[in-house]
């Protein structure tokens, strides 16, 4: 009985928090989730990309190559399965202040001492012809709010090519794990490129990259004493003060 009242509580006070309470319940384990890339990607690549095999073998005499991209060797990525480096640098700085403030007196009087010879009737009545009616209100609002943030990110990585796009843009995705001391760190990155901005030494900047999406995290003994448990963020999205 007891339990099932707790139960009955808890659920009234998710009702009351609203739909952003639970959008932060559900971002509880492993925190906020990255949009998944739309528009041109049509399907999601589940296995390793890999080219096409040439299906047709090259003359003895030839030097040729059915399936070669071109007669000279290019060593940017063009086709699924190729390897292209992306450099992430992130150096982000926002500062924002702003002061409003805003005030208001207003002051309404009003009087009727000739109105006909009827003020004298407005008397007899217990009412003062020269002060009918005396009001007023007085309005004053400030705030202030700021902004100062600042990010930095540098990392590089190596993505493959997984989807080429009828437009001969490339989706690429590249996912990189190392291990330190029983610490995990992960860095994924996904997205959208064109041939003509890979440099020559087959690399691409992040600023290059349409749709991005990158996830940089860890997991690990360090990252789990950081993070409050679960109880805890639970009551914070749940308790009304």
């Amino acid at each position: 009985m007891r339990i099932s009242k707790l139960v009955a509580g808890l659920m009234a006070a998710s009702a009351l928090a609203g739909c952003s309470a639970v959008d932060r319940i559900k971002d509880i384990d492993g925190g906020p989730k990255v949009n998944p890339i739309t528009g041109p990607v049509a399907q999601t690549v589940t296995n390793m990309p890999m080219p096409p095999v040439p299906t047709e073998p090259r003359g003895n005499s030839s030097l040729w190559q059915a399936g070669a991209r071109s007669f000279f060797h290019d060593p940017r990525a063009s086709r699924i399965g190729d390897i292209i480096t992306v450099n992430v640098s992130v150096a982000d700085a926002a500062k924002f202040s702003n002061t409003t403030q805003r005030s208001r007196t207003n002051s309404d009087d009003a009087n009727l001492t000739n109105f006909f010879g009827l003020e004298k009737s407005l008397a007899a009545t217990g009412m003062d012809p020269a002060n009918l009616i005396k009001m007023g209100s007085d309005m004053s609002n400030v705030g202030a709010g700021g902004i100062d943030r600042s990010e930095s990110v540098n990392l590089t990585l190596a993505a493959l090519v997984t989807q080429v796009l009828p437009n001969g843009n490339m989706v690429i995705g590249g996912h990189q794990q190392m291990k330190v001391n029983n610490e995990l760190r992960d860095l994924e990155v996904t997205g959208i490129v064109r041939t003509e901005d890979i440099t020559s030494a087959n690399t691409i900047d992040l600023s290059q990259i349409a749709e991005a999406r990158i996830t940089y995290g860890g997991k690990g003994t360090v990252t789990d004493v950081q993070t409050p448990r679960y109880g805890s963020q639970l009551l914070d999205i749940l308790m009304p003060w």
